[in-house]
């Protein structure tokens, strides 16, 4: 029996009705923002490109481990020079978009010549690649030195999630100084994504810091942090609480995270909120929750800690 044709349906997906919806939430969403001074037009930094930058930067800090696998040491140093220039060059490009666009949200209209700014950052960051190598060594040492499943520094560098946490890290805090706030955030979300370690960018950390497995660790913008500190996963560095201004907005920028002292542990699964101190050689266990300060040595486990709540 032979099947009767069917006409080939049309679909109409009545497009002039979603596009002019959408166009009218862009409109509101644009129009509250300009009101609010939180949005300062097109063009602004991009992930896309600060991806490359940072896997170029990688390559330039470490060449034999991170860079091209067919580099020989001999060639290594103009490897480095010819990666740094493409680096810092394409870097200029997304340090100018922000400045920019800072400009724009804070309805800056003197003139400034930009590119001269975004020049004197990328030039002083380029001076502290040198610093970030030798606190990223530090951080490379400490993990093979604080974990008896390591068979080598080249294993840290190439396996451990919090290695590639701390390289982004040790990046994106020169450029949160050197005020490029949204570029150095985004170094840090790439990070992010690919360890589960969220390290904001403004957080101050010391040499030699190892952060074990690392899954779930959040550290906040205003942590600070001493040297041959160590983290498990799971663990938290954040706030207690956020101060509003009179008109009820989050007041930014305000100390809010704790401070770890030199040599301080804290085991997997603890959180630590407030602007709390950690002295120095202090152990916090796993699970705690503290939102207290303990002296130099303490030992805080989760039935102490329960006990001095009571």
């Amino acid at each position: 029996m032979k099947m009767r044709d069917t006409p080939e349906l049309q679909p109409n997906w009545k497009l002039d009705q979603v596009v002019g919806e959408l166009r009218a939430i862009r409109r509101d969403w644009r129009e509250s923002c300009a009101r609010n001074h939180e949005c300062g037009g097109r063009e602004l930094p991009a992930p896309g490109p600060v991806r490359e930058i940072m896997n170029a930067l990688r390559g330039a800090l470490f060449p034999m481990r991170l860079g091209p696998p067919d580099l020989r040491q001999e060639s290594e140093d103009f490897y480095v020079a010819h990666t740094l220039d493409s680096a810092l060059h394409a870097l200029h490009q997304q340090v100018l978009l922000e400045l920019q666009y800072t400009s724009r949200i804070q309805g800056n209209e003197t003139e400034q010549n930009f590119a001269a700014l975004a020049f004197n950052i990328v030039r002083t960051f380029a001076a502290a690649l040198p610093r970030v190598r030798s606190m990223l060594d530090t951080d490379v040492r400490a993990a093979y030195n604080g974990d008896p499943a390591a068979r080598s520094v080249d294993e840290i560098l190439l396996c451990y999630p919090g290695a590639c946490a701390m390289i982004h890290h040790r990046i994106a805090h020169q450029l949160y100084k050197l005020s490029v706030p949204m570029i150095a955030r985004i170094i840090s979300e790439i990070a992010h994504s690919e360890t589960g370690i969220d390290i904001h960018p403004g957080a101050s950390i010391g040499s030699g810091f190892f952060v074990d497995h690392g899954t779930g660790v959040v550290i906040g913008e205003t942590a600070i942090i001493g040297s041959r500190v160590r983290l498990y996963q799971a663990v938290t560095l954040g706030a207690k609480r956020f101060t509003q201004g009179e008109d009820g907005a989050l007041e930014k920028g305000q100390p809010r995270h704790p401070i770890l002292e030199d040599e301080v542990v804290v085991y997997a699964g603890a959180t630590l909120l407030g602007r709390i101190t950690i002295g120095a050689k202090s152990s916090i266990g796993g699970n705690v929750w503290l939102t207290r300060s303990v002296p130099p040595g303490s030992i805080i486990t989760q039935a102490n800690s329960q006990h001095e709540l009571h």
